[in-house]
């Protein structure tokens, strides 16, 4: 469940910490635990992120938190705010992300060790299982390339068990560890007490127990493989962030004394005069002082339609200015701008989200203890029922059965359950355009029952296209659309270019027609544009005339009631609604839609028959948004129209405290943060990067259907991960007893884990049949 923003009393201030160390999720609750008992503490934690969130009396300095995390066993430190006119670029905003980022456990750490384990374990294998690869003295060689694979290669395992031992608790890495040294360790023994048990081909002691070198080296590279697999997505966890502040324009052309200089824009100060060409990206938060022009906001907003703008009109930076140019007086700068407050919320977002621990790990919280007390019982039992007439036999039958618990205990199946029901699941999206983030992302598909779909980009194509005309009086529509579409064709706005692509796609009706019989639309001769008004031109000897209402105004050409009445009712629709008029004569409207996406209608069914509840999400007027919802079979009740990017966290936030369990699925930069806030975030790959990264499900496609089959293979492979688990655990439960009472040899017990492991990728494999 998505974490609620920790609230700050007064007299309290929020720390953030990055933390060193933690690998699980009982590392967390620790961590937490730890911080929690000094008095008027509260912490929230992240494991992916490698931070905590802490809200902390004025009284409790930054060396008493840090004090306290050191205290549980791992590294902490504050991380320093930006200065405040830090806009985030390459070089100050990213520099905290990645300095936390970087820390203990990444996949450029990981990486050398798994691939000296896989490059040393196979010999090992291959000489200790296959007779074929087998020579005098074998068993040596096995030791010695087995010796770097379980001390330098696992080691991460050793120093997480050391830790997890000085706070006397236990995880998945303590019996890892002590199956894996424990495994070495007797093979080690009996090669020393017998080194003659492999000094021919096939030759192996069996009866003093045999070697299980192998054991130990194959057990560490898989699950390095596992852990490596996972470092390399937590790794991409702050590239949401980063892309999000690299949006804004990296410099602006300020205007002193009528002399333009070229700055920074983190050196922008609050009244600098900008100057913006067409083109061009608005480098901050401001007001309009002189220009009219149409402001494409898609990426901030989301809106499909450009906001037109002129002196006295608020801009945002990182919107692109698409037409005339602009003067424009910042009002806000570096860390107060809007696009800052969104990299703040999905920061926010992502640390509040609740850490999601492994199953592995909660189940492992009862199993280690347990495998350890029956492993040092069945030692000590073996020990005395021997008697101390036995001597070294006695001895040795102890261990044997001691190490044939933990080997048959010895985590390979429960280690690959996750990582490899993951990558066969994960591979298998990949071939139908579906990216799985993590194992935690398929926890969250099992219990979502309400899905947040952006409008934009999501369910509609977020391109603006002419959805009707009407024409008046004499005119008919295809006339008017080809007029209009003949003078707009001399305009860079995107209104404008959607009307002349919609009237170059009518084939020509008659020989002299607006069209001519190559396709192209006629010149226009007096070509006049009006930012903010319209065009005007004289085309074929015509006047035409194409704009908004006062543009007509301005011009003269006074619309009847019932003209008026037509495009009241256009834009009651939800319609971006045009006038044409043809020499001072109202001719008719054009009306442009952002249309809905082929198959939206058919994906909102889908999902409602996975038992989710779509709910449409916009910051378009109610009337788009309700011609959508009908358009798709999504209720009126659930439409939530007019929404800014902060109240699409909002929403999300609403939800999740009213029980709900959240999805949410869209493209923009202004979805960013409602998907990291979401239980479920789904990212659309026709959108942007930071979205992408932001999301924890991508669908590669631009088909609102493959966020359903995004979700049915989730929750596939999240029951194929279950099923392995289980299946891990039982061989456990038949073969520990079985191990305690002196009936399974060491050796057997290594080829039931071998068994045991080949069923989990077995029914792993069954996945990549899914979707066919």
């Amino acid at each position: 469940m998505g974490h609620q923003e920790l609230l700050q009393p007064p007299g309290t201030r929020v720390v953030e910490l990055d933390i060193e160390g933690m690998t699980c999720a009982s590392c967390v609750n620790r961590v937490e635990k730890k911080l929690g008992k000094l008095e008027g503490v509260a912490a929230s934690v992240n494991l992916p992120l490698e931070s905590a969130h802490v809200t902390a009396p004025e009284g409790i300095s930054d060396e008493q938190l840090v004090a306290t995390v050191s205290a549980a066993g791992y590294t902490a430190t504050v991380r320093t705010p930006p200065a405040p006119a830090d806009t985030g670029g390459p070089d100050e905003g990213g520099t905290d992300q990645d300095h936390h980022m970087a820390h203990g456990g990444t996949a450029s750490q990981l990486r050398p060790r798994l691939v000296l384990a896989a490059i040393l374990t196979v010999p090992v294998f291959l000489v200790s299982m296959v007779p074929a690869f087998q020579f005098p003295h074998w068993g040596w060689a096995a030791g010695v390339l087995a010796l770097p694979v379980v001390t330098w290669a696992a080691w991460p395992f050793h120093r997480a068990a050391a830790v997890n031992a000085r706070h006397l608790a236990s995880t998945m890495d303590t019996l890892v560890s002590i199956g894996v040294t424990s495994a070495y360790l007797f093979s080690a023994w009996q090669l020393a007490a017998d080194p003659r048990m492999t000094e021919h081909p096939g030759m192996e002691g069996m009866d003093a127990g045999g070697l299980y070198f192998e054991v130990a080296a194959v057990v560490t590279t898989f699950l390095l493989l596992g852990r490596y697999l996972e470092a390399n997505a937590k790794q991409k966890a702050g590239n949401a962030l980063k892309a999000l502040l690299n949006l804004g324009a990296k410099d602006a052309a300020v205007l002193r004394e009528g002399v333009e200089y070229r700055v920074p824009a983190d050196r922008l100060l609050v009244g600098n005069v900008l100057v913006v060409r067409p083109g061009e990206k608005i480098a901050t938060d401001g007001v309009v002082l002189d220009g009219t022009s149409a402001v494409d906001a898609s990426l901030v907003t989301g809106e499909s339609v450009p906001v037109e703008v002129g002196p006295g009109s608020k801009v945002t930076g990182a919107t692109i200015n698409t037409s005339g140019r602009l003067l424009v007086r910042a009002t806000r700068v570096g860390a107060e701008t809007t696009l800052a407050q969104m990299a703040r919320l999905v920061s926010q977002a992502q640390t509040g989200k609740a850490p999601i621990a492994r199953l592995a790990d909660r189940i492992s919280a009862v199993f280690v203890p347990v495998v350890l007390a029956i492993a040092a019982s069945t030692f000590l039992l073996w020990l005395l029922a021997a008697g101390p007439d036995a001597g070294g036999a006695g001895l040795r039958q102890a261990f044997t059965a001691a190490v044939a618990v933990l080997v048959i205990a010895c985590p390979c199946a429960l280690g690959l359950a996750t990582p490899v029901g993951l990558l066969t699941g994960s591979g298998r999206g990949a071939q139908l355009g579906i990216l799985i983030k993590g194992p935690q992302v398929l926890e969250d598909t099992r219990t979502v029952d309400t899905i947040l779909l952006d409008k934009t980009g999501t369910v509609t194509t977020g391109v603006l296209a002419v959805g009707s005309t009407t024409a008046f009086g004499a005119f008919d529509e295809q006339q008017v659309l080809r007029l209009a579409g003949a003078v707009e064709a001399a305009s860079e706005h995107p209104v404008a270019r959607a009307i002349a692509a919609a009237a170059k796609g009518i084939v020509p009706a008659r020989p002299g027609s607006a069209v001519d019989d190559d396709g192209r639309l006629p010149g226009v001769d007096g070509f006049r544009s009006a930012p903010g008004g319209g065009v005007t031109g004289t085309v074929e000897g015509r006047q035409v005339l194409a704009g908004r209402t006062g543009w007509l105004g301005e011009n003269g050409i006074e619309p009847s009631p019932a003209q008026l009445e037509a495009l009241a009712e256009a834009e009651a629709a939800g319609a971006t609604a045009v006038w044409v008029a043809v020499d001072g004569v109202p001719a008719g409207i054009i009306s442009l839609r952002d249309t809905v996406k082929e198959g939206s209608a058919a994906a909102v069914a889908r999902l409602k028959d996975l038992g989710l509840r779509p709910i449409l999400l916009t910051g378009d007027n109610a009337a788009v948004a309700a011609q959508v919802a009908a358009a798709v079979g999504i209720p009126p009740a659930d439409v939530y129209a007019g929404v800014l990017p902060e109240g699409k966290v909002e929403a999300v936030r609403t939800l999740q405290a009213a029980g709900a369990t959240v999805a949410m699925a869209g493209d923009g930069v202004n979805d960013a943060a409602a998907l990291a806030q979401a239980d479920l975030g789904i990212a659309m790959g026709s959108g942007t990067d930071v979205a992408i990264e932001a999301a924890d499900l991508t669908v590669m496609g631009n088909d609102l259907a493959q966020v359903a089959q995004a979700i049915e293979l989730s929750r596939r492979t999240l029951a194929t991960i279950k099923t392995n688990l289980f299946w891990a655990f039982f061989y456990n439960a038949v073969g520990i007893p079985v191990a305690a009472l002196g009936l399974l040899n060491p050796m057997i017990a290594g080829a039931a884990m071998a068994a045991s492991s080949v069923l989990v990728v077995a029914n792993s494999l069954r996945l990549r049949s899914f979707g066919k």
